[in-house]
């Protein structure tokens, strides 16, 4: 049995975002989810709620178990455990999870659904998924940028593949590149950019003003 772990103290409008997380199912991580042996064997981590969680500097969520829950949706607050490495979903009423619920997700190791669910990504974006009972669960996260043959993924000229969750990915503009495929070179032009924005909102405004103005005098 796991020694007992203070819980990790959190403030400010990140720290309530992870209470709204952590405490969005009644009760602490159940021991028979892969949320609490993962979280045993790192001495650093802490449980907070239905959460485990990273001390330094700031708590981060690192495993999440949302098992049991009686959820049909992941709800607006999930992509606050986007640096989780272990995720617990199982025994949820979950019809469909599409693969933007998991973007930026990518620290994500291993996951645990409902077995009529499928993998995020599907089987392509995990190096083993395997079923138990009523559970899927599936491990090891590719990387789809490293991927060859039929996997790979190209980016356009002047800009390089990043990971961006389960059978996601984005091009990022490499050195000063920018704009459309990175075919812009140079600095982004902000003064120009912020000068016209400021000039159509300006115009805006006033076009929006003169017309309550009209108004007004109509009534």
């Amino acid at each position: 049995m796991p020694g007992r772990r203070c819980p990790v103290r959190s403030g400010g409008a990140g720290g309530t975002a992870l209470r709204q997380v952590c405490s969005r199912c009644p009760g602490p991580v159940r021991s028979v989810s892969s949320v609490a042996s993962y979280c045993a064997s790192r001495p650093a981590l802490a449980l907070q709620g239905r959460c485990c969680l990273s001390g330094e500097p700031e708590p981060v969520i690192v495993g999440l178990d949302l098992g049991n829950c009686s959820l049909t949706f992941l709800g607006a607050g999930f992509p606050d455990a986007s640096a989780a490495v272990v995720i617990d979903l199982t025994e949820n009423p979950l019809e469909n999870i599409s693969n933007t619920s998991f973007q930026g997700f990518t620290m994500l190791q291993s996951i645990s659904l409902p077995r009529a669910l499928e993998c995020p990504g599907g089987s392509v974006a995990w190096d083993l998924t395997t079923t138990h009972g009523d559970s899927r669960t599936c491990q090891g996260q590719r990387n789809l940028c490293n991927s060859s043959g039929e996997l790979a993924w190209l980016c356009p000229e002047n800009s390089q593949c990043s990971p961006d969750g389960p059978g996601l990915v984005q091009c990022l503009c490499s050195g000063s590149y920018h704009g459309y495929k990175c075919l812009r070179e140079g600095t982004f032009p902000l003064l120009s950019f912020y000068g016209i924005l400021g000039a159509v909102t300006t115009t805006l405004s006033l076009l929006a003003w003169g017309s309550q103005r009209r108004k007004a005098k109509t009534c």
